[in-house]
């Protein structure tokens, strides 16, 4: 079996066995069927037609994956993004529970030593995917980062939790003009989303995607100091919907954006990825031997890694969902109740959303 796909009353995700990708996810609502995730456009493509060397990760790029460690694996030798984005898992339990449906899959190789296990939840009417990852036994340290990606054929805006922070790194992914482009001032750094420098002078503003703005870009979100969940909100014009995404700021503190809109020219991407925007909650630095070592972000405070040991787990959870919306203004906040989530429009009005409010273990206790 290549594909698992599981289903509620409203909902229905499908899991790329192969690699641990989300390779489809539907929300019914309103008369409507919501397609919240992103695929890849040579996704299915005869692999002879693609470079020899990309990582099956790549090959398959879809939906939302666990990165352990997130980007670069100089610690362990696995590919980009490690084994859980690019190797196969194995379902050890699928079936009903009372108001919905639960499958646990188990990846095929270790990390760190460690076993990974993804949980799955879906319940009925409810236009989320709950979802756990749980590392047991292992030695030493990973980083993580989950990676939803969503597209839009029209641009949209962005909303997001409080944050303290926005930076980019030393260098842009696509430095070469001859591969590729990118807008933003890299090194560089605001508090301000909607003021960032930009490479050629002046400021952009983050929450604003402009299928115009042709680029290669990535920059982390610092989340702020509050007591509710971390959140991004997409508002895609050309969809009408809103694309949610939900954490706990304590188990994965940064939120990292890849606006990758036809900024790289070279195969298998070619200018047709466009669109897109991936919204990575993590608990790391970009590398997993940077995310050990003394980077920036531990000097801001936060977090980067989770300490694993024999006879120990550590987990953490994340929350993917959509919307109907013909609001082109994202919320200008979200509340979480115990049954349900809050969506607050920025005039006041409010919508409520069937949310498990307990899910994301607000307040409860962290492993290091």
């Amino acid at each position: 079996m290549d594909t698992l796909t599981i289903g509620a009353r409203g909902i229905s995700v499908s899991l790329d066995l192969a690699v641990g990708h989300i390779s489809a996810m539907e929300v019914e609502a309103e008369g409507r069927l919501l397609k919240p995730l992103h695929r890849a456009p040579w996704v299915g493509s005869p692999r002879e037609t693609l470079p020899a060397n990309l990582p099956e990760g790549t090959v398959r790029l879809s939906g939302d994956f666990l990165c352990a460690p997130f980007s670069t694996s100089d610690v362990e030798t696995a590919p980009l993004h490690g084994w859980p984005a690019n190797s196969e898992w194995d379902v050890v339990d699928n079936g009903a529970v009372p108001g919905g449906w639960r499958a646990v899959v188990r990846l095929r190789r270790k990390v760190m030593g460690a076993t990974v296990d993804k949980v799955f939840t879906l319940r009925d009417d409810h236009p989320f995917l709950y979802q756990e990852h749980i590392f047991s036994g292992g030695a030493g340290a990973i980083s993580v980062a989950h990676h939803p990606m969503t597209a839009m054929t029209g641009g949209g805006r962005l909303a997001f939790s409080p944050k303290r922070m926005a930076v980019t790194p030393p260098m842009p992914p696509e430095p070469d003009p001859a591969r590729g482009r990118f807008m933003l001032a890299y090194p560089a750094r605001a508090a301000d989303l909607t003021k960032f420098p930009l490479a050629a002078g002046g400021t952009t503003d983050l929450t604003d995607y402009r299928m115009e703005d042709r680029r290669e870009d990535f920059i982390t979100l610092v989340e702020a100091d509050h007591d509710g969940p971390g959140w991004t909100a997409i508002a895609r014009r050309a969809e009408q919907d809103l694309v949610l995404v939900l954490k706990n700021p304590a188990e994965l503190p940064v939120t990292m954006l890849w606006f990758s809109n036809g900024g790289r020219d070279y195969a298998p991407w070619s200018g047709r990825h466009v669109g897109v925007l991936g919204i990575e909650d993590g608990r790391t630095a970009v590398g997993h031997a940077a995310s050990l070592g003394d980077n920036w972000l531990k000097h801001e405070g936060v977090a980067t890694v989770f300490a694993l040991a024999e006879g120990r787990s550590v987990s953490f959870r994340h929350v993917i969902g959509g919307v109907p919306s013909a609001d082109v203004e994202p919320p200008s906040g979200l509340e979480s109740a115990p049954d349900r989530l809050r969506v607050l429009a920025a005039g006041g009005a409010a919508r409520e959303v069937p949310f498990d409010g307990g899910f994301l273990r607000i307040g409860g206790s962290v492993p290091d």
